[in-house]
Order: C-alpha cells, then structure tokens, then sequence
C-alpha cells in the first residue's frame, strides 16, 4: 500500500519507461477486464498525430465543460507532475484520488504482471499502467466524456483498448521513425488505428499519402469522415493582445471573431480541428455549436510549455518543439507573435528524438541572428548530455563561437539572459536600432518537453493543481537578470 502520489510514481517509474512501449495490446485487454471495462464507462473522444494533440485535446475539454460535462483527460507526457497525465474538469487529479485507486487496483496489475512473467514477455510498462489507473480513474468519478491521447502511433497504443465515438488525426510528420516509419504515410497506418467501425474520423491537413490512408481507412470502417481544408478550417486570423481573434467554418455553422488566448497559426489549427470534433461528437456534426458557450470554453484554454511567455524584460519563452516540423512551426510563431530586436536560444533534447533535424532546423531560422545558443540537458535520464548534444549542433551548422554548453539548466538561461541583455546595451549605448525585430530581447527555451517543464518549476511558474516548485528568487545570480517591474508593456 503507498500513501503518497510520489511513492506510486516512483513505482511506475520502475517499470519499463515510456519509450520503450510495448507493440502490443492483449495485457491491456486483461487488465481491463479484470477492472471491469473502465474504459467503456464513458464516450470517448480520441486523438492521436505527430504535433498538437495535447492542446487540441484541452481546448476540446474546456469546451466539453462549457457545455456541463465532467470530463476526463488522459495525455503525456507530464511537465511537473505525474497527475497533470489525469485530469477530472480540467485539473489534475487529486494525490489522494491517484493513491486510493491506484491502491485499489495494484493486486489486479500483480495479477497481470504475473502472467505476463510466466509467459515470458515484459510486465505492463509505466505506460499501460498509467493507462489502466486513468481508467480506472474516470471511471470511478465517474465521467462523461473521456478525451484520450495516444502516447504512440495508434494500432497498439495503449489507450486504444477504448473504442471512441470520436477519432481525431491531428497534422502527421515523421517522428519516432524507428517504430513507426519514415514517411508520412507509413506513419498514418499506424494512426489510422484509432479509427473504428462506424465511428467519426475528423482530420487535420495532412500530407496527399497520409491523407490517403486516413481515408481508405475510413471508408474501410464504415466511419464518417472530415478534413481540414475540405469539409471545415480556418478562415480569418489575426493577432492580438494575448493571443488571437480568429474565425473558423465548422462542419455545421461558422464561428466567427471568436478568440482564443493562444499564440500561432498551428494553434489555430488545432482550434479549427477541436470545434468540427466537438461538433461531430456532441451533434453528429449536423448541429451547431452554442457559439456563447464554445467562446466561454476557449476563454479557459491554456497550453502549458507551448511557446509559453514565463519572464519579461528580457522575455523568456519556453516550447516543447521536439521535432523539426515542431521548430519549423514555434519559428514562423516567434517572429509573428515576439519579433525579437536579439534572440538567445537554450535547447536540450532527449536521446530518443532527431537531435540533428531539431538542431539544424533551427540553425535555418536562427542561425544568423542568434549570437547566443546555450546547450543544456533536462534531468531526465533519457537526456542527451550536454556535451554529446553539443557536438550535434556543431554538425547541424552552429559555430563553436555561438555556443555554451552546461549541465545545468538554470546556468545556461543565465548566460543567454546576460548574452542579449549585453546586446540590447550595445546596441542603445550606440544609439542605433536593431533590424531582425522590433520586439526587445528574449530568450527561448526549446526542445524536450522535460527541459520545458523543469525550467517551468525553477521559475515558479503557476502549475495546475500543485506547488510551483522552487521560486526563481532563490537563484539570485538568475533572477537578477529579469526586471519585470520597470517592464514596457510588449502587447504579448
């Protein structure tokens, strides 16, 4: 019996760790039988994709809660803390909630784990585990409406045990190509798993080959389908204070001039995505939303570590971009949301990502204006070291005079902060105005979503449903850099 959420997480974490998910599902059928099919105790809205699943996945919750829903959410990975993987409306689950059923179900997970060892295979992985509790979970709640993300591709993904009402595609590009293929299309194979039998798919525009294969796959299942750019998408967008004012045909009505309080086009996309999956789900895609309702929802929308403002004067901005279609899309938001005058860059990346394609593509979009790149490494065990990662960015095109390379997190913001602040003064003390933007200086904090939420608790930032962590305050010789009070209003 555990009695605190950081006991059972340190025995998940004992298990086989979240990249090295099984291709498997029969573990996750027996469990779930043996838990009384917790997964079928709710509709279920699921979604999988390369980039932006978790925040579609938010934006449908808040819109789902709008409506008077209870709502579960299962994604990952976590920024903080384990229970951010388990929301009940909108917030983590409770550490007492997390304990009492993951006691309750333990003996049944024993019983699995043994089989399983007796016949030779691998117990359940951290990841089926945490799968099994979120069901356990929402069921217990109970809830609703489940909305599941995939934690990989989609036929043997843990969570696809569940057989949703809703499938949803978010846009696909090539990541874990070792598991899942080197094609967009190869990739959409695996994906299109989530799609059942009479089912509902909504799409975001895809590549040709991979939308091909959404389809056939589709039309295989007898599911109704819709895609981006065809059936529903964007139609007007602009940037404005705090994010951006948008309008968007749905598959039922346009939306029009709603606002949502997240920066980018891909989050618009992810918008446009969410409303024609919240109208295939609560009206068949044949009744218009409440647009009242839908704009009180997005109202409560946000996307921790995703191009998310943490500091000013300097700016500090920190984004999960974990793959090179990821930087691509936090790149073109960087100059249209901040535009900064001189730009440091902090980046850390974990050992199962494309570390060259992440690197280079930055040094494609900031290599000639970026004076400042500081190589760290999250604490995540799976972490390439600093010096490792520093060699790739030296490959990836990055002069060894751009680069400082540390172990230590909190030392390489540090030494970007110092670095454009030192610009900034140069470029005043000569009286001149700086080309590459006109947003001041910043720094951006790239890469694993680990480094993400690490530098996230050092600064204190406000985290759903538990302490923030350590107080940047206490890092006198960082905190020092940062002079929000004598801040101009920069319009972010």
């Amino acid at each position: 019996m555990f009695e605190t959420a950081e006991q059972v997480y340190e025995h998940l974490l004992s298990r086989a760790p979240e990249n090295k998910m099984e291709p498997r599902m029969q573990p996750m059928r027996d469990i779930m039988s043996l838990l009384g099919d917790p997964q079928a105790s709710a509709p279920v809205i699921h979604l999988t994709g390369t980039n932006g699943k978790t925040t579609t996945a938010r934006i449908i919750e808040q819109v789902l809660i709008a409506h008077g829903l209870r709502t579960g959410r299962y994604t990952s990975p976590h920024l903080s803390k384990v229970t951010e993987r388990i929301t009940l409306d909108g917030q983590p689950v409770a550490d007492d909630t997390f304990v009492r059923i993951w006691n309750e179900i333990a003996p049944l997970i024993d019983i699995i784990d043994a089989q399983l060892d007796e016949a030779g295979e691998q117990k359940l992985t951290y990841f089926e585990t945490v799968t099994a509790l979120g069901f356990a979970i929402f069921a217990d709640a109970p809830v609703d409406v489940m909305v599941l993300e995939v934690g990989l591709g989609g036929i043997t993904d843990a969570t696809n045990v569940a057989d949703a009402q809703v499938s949803v595609v978010t846009p696909i590009s090539v990541d874990h190509a070792d598991l899942l293929g080197d094609t967009p299309g190869a990739i959409a194979v695996e994906k299109s798993g989530i799609i059942k039998d009479d089912g509902y798919l909504i799409s975001a525009a895809q590549d040709p080959e991979a939308a091909q294969v959404l389809l056939e796959a589709a039309r295989t299942k007898r599911a109704n389908f819709k895609f981006e750019n065809v059936e529903f998408g964007v139609t007007e967008r602009s940037v404005a204070v705090g994010g951006q004012q948008v309008s968007i045909q749905g598959i039922s009505a346009d939306y029009n001039e709603l606002f949502l309080p997240l920066h980018g086009a891909h989050q618009v996309q992810n918008l446009a995505v969410a409303i024609a999956t919240l109208e295939a789900f609560l009206g068949a895609g044949e009744q218009a939303l409440n647009q009242q309702v839908l704009q009180d929802g997005l109202a409560q929308v946000t996307s921790p570590g995703r191009l998310e403002l943490l500091k000013s004067n300097p700016s500090l901005v920190i984004d999960a971009a974990h793959n090179p279609h990821g930087v691509d899309v936090t790149a073109a938001t960087m100059l249209e949301t901040f535009n900064f005058s001189a730009l440091g860059l902090v980046v850390g990346i974990l050992d199962d990502k494309d570390a060259l394609g992440i690197l280079t593509t930055l040094f494609d979009h900031f290599g000639d204006e970026t004076e400042h790149l500081a190589i760290t490494q999250s604490n995540s065990p799976r972490a390439i070291s600093a010096e490792d990662l520093t060699e790739i960015a030296l490959d990836a095109g990055w002069d060894e005079d751009q680069i400082f390379t540390t172990e230590s997190p909190i030392d390489a913001i540090a030494w970007a902060v110092r670095g454009v602040r030192d610009i900034d003064a140069r470029v005043q003390d000569a009286g001149k105005t700086l080309t590459a933007g006109t947003g001041g200086a910043g720094v951006l904090v790239t890469g694993s979503i680990t480094l993400v939420g690490q530098v996230r608790e050092l600064l204190g930032a406000e985290t759903e449903g538990t302490d923030a962590g350590v107080d940047v305050a206490e890092h006198d010789d960082f905190s020092e850099f940062f002079d929000e009070d004598n801040q101009e209003d920069d319009g972010v």
